[in-house]
């Protein structure tokens, strides 16, 4: 199967922003049961979000790097780490390649922002596809919105 074409842009506008919150409410909220209040949160404002769109149009995924005092209860108060997440891809952009684009591109944005790490908080399921990327797994398993999760970390 090819790859459909699609770019990555970072989500400036509110339309790009409304985007990936569509994204990530078919992904999280639809799909897996998480609670509309838990997925959206006082992080979002401040995040830097990445916008997966098909040449279309469509959006495919998103993703978000927290960085400064909004990422410091998620990296052990390291300033110098930032935290990738809410990782979304669509179903049928799955397989893609997307969602590797999605990380690396999170990756550049915490690097021009002078961070040296990102750690991440993985659902158990995804713990192969961020290893495949260098995340290495520390600490034990705890539950996010009732869903099996490890932290992961890679230097950058």
């Amino acid at each position: 199967m090819s790859v459909p074409p699609y770019t990555l842009r970072v989500a400036e506008d509110p339309a790009d922003r409304e985007a990936c919150f569509a994204v990530r409410k078919e992904v999280f909220v639809v799909e897996q049961g998480v609670a509309e209040d838990l997925e959206y949160d006082a992080y979002d404002a401040g995040a830097v979000h990445v916008l997966a769109v098909r040449e279309d149009g469509v959006p495919l995924g998103t993703g978000r790097l927290l960085h400064g005092a909004a990422a410091l209860a998620k990296t052990g108060a390291d300033a110098s780490v930032g935290s990738l997440g809410r990782l979304a891809v669509s179903r049928a952009a799955r397989g893609l390649g997307v969602g590797v684009a999605l990380v690396r591109a999170i990756e550049d944005a915490a690097r021009a922002r002078g961070l040296t790490a990102i750690d991440l908080h993985a659902q158990t399921h995804a713990l192969g596809f961020y290893e495949r990327l260098g995340y290495v797994v520390y600490g034990p398993e705890f539950p996010d919105a009732g869903i099996p999760h490890r932290a992961m970390r890679r230097a950058l």
